[in-house]
């Protein structure tokens, strides 16, 4: 089997990255607007813009979208746009093109922890889960680390997604068990551990908030050593890079921006698969271009994705997570294959 990991593509020039960015942007914003408009009661795109701008709360319309369909929005462009740069920079400090917060059991560990906390303390505070879940993450991150390092051949990036898979496999199961012991704890847990951002409570935005902004932040503070990192520990270490202190940091951002996910949306999976590729193809190996990318490319892919999944079969309304599985699943298939040639 060859190795799994990418050789760099050649940077886009800068005016092509340049040029797609008000593109990415009005689709983004296009997407933002059609999401608050649909839904089990179709509303114009004017009533959503008078609402947006001139709240009336005579109006029974804008009272739908002020509490109902803008907290949502909102949560999905802040969790597509977190995961999507969490997987783009997992896949660049590990030269691994399968990393994924799911895939490498960051998802998993982070809604285990939650889960726990709910079952075994009974956990209600919002201010507390996404610690819980940050927690979890960084857990499950580390185990998966230390396994595939204790494997033959080190932490390369195929064992490192085994690793993650075989972790996140186990904490389904311990999930699973939980809920056959503690079926009235999980009543409240079953959407969310489906990932779903259907009655999502903005108040955890409140308190995820400011630590997502600070870690997307720090995740665009480092994205050009992140460029020279893909290119090898060695490369990196002799252009001057500390390359232990930069995993570090990266591993910080990554954590949170994916506890953070998990918190206010639940398990979403493939997001951070999917988007980094398909922005790579456009904007090439440089992550100066791949964060940013990745985070409207990102917001836009969840607004969409969303979208589907409640006018897909009407009147129901399907988990949002069953979607980003059924389009990522396919993709992950497809980049095991073309790697293992």
């Amino acid at each position: 089997m060859n190795d799994i990991a990418a050789s760099p593509a050649p940077s886009a020039p800068p005016l092509r990255a340049w040029s797609g960015v008000p593109l990415l942007i009005a689709v983004l914003g296009a997407l933002f607007l059609l999401h608050i408009a649909v839904g089990a009661k179709s509303l114009p795109i004017g009533t959503v813009v008078d609402a947006l701008t001139a709240f009336d709360p005579a109006e029974f319309d804008h009272v739908i979208v002020m509490n109902l369909r803008l907290p949502r929005a909102v949560i999905a462009v802040v969790v597509g746009a977190c995961l999507s740069v969490a997987g783009a920079l997992m896949q660049g400090v590990t030269r691994n093109p399968l990393a994924d917060p799911g895939l490498l059991g960051l998802t998993a560990g982070a809604s285990f922890a939650v889960v726990m906390a709910t079952a075994l303390f009974g956990l209600t505070s919002m201010a507390l889960i996404p610690w819980i879940a940050a927690a979890g993450a960084l857990a499950a991150a580390l185990v998966v680390y230390f396994i595939a390092r204790w494997v033959p051949g080190g932490a390369t990036p195929l064992s490192l997604t085994l690793a993650g898979a075989a972790i996140s496999a186990f904490l389904a199961a311990c999930i699973s068990i939980a809920h056959l012991l503690s079926e009235d704890t999980f009543m409240n847990l079953r959407v969310w551990l489906t990932g779903s951002l259907a009655g999502r409570d903005i108040t955890v935005l409140v308190y995820t908030g400011p630590w997502l902004a600070i870690a997307m932040l720090l995740s665009l503070a480092l994205a050009r050593q992140v460029t020279v990192l893909a290119m090898g520990d060695e490369v990196a270490q002799g252009l001057g890079v500390r390359t232990t202190s930069l995993k570090l940091q990266i591993l910080v951002a990554v954590v949170v921006l994916t506890a953070g996910s998990v918190a206010l949306a639940g398990p979403l999976g493939f997001i951070g698969l999917v988007i980094p590729h398909v922005v790579r193809l456009y904007v090439g190996a440089d992550y100066r271009w791949i964060v940013p990318y990745s985070a409207l490319a990102g917001a836009a892919y969840l607004l969409a994705v969303d979208i589907v999944a409640r006018i897909a079969i009407p009147p129901q309304e399907i988990s949002t997570g069953i979607i980003t599985a059924m389009v990522g699943a396919p993709l992950f298939v497809h980049l095991v294959r073309r790697r293992s040639r």
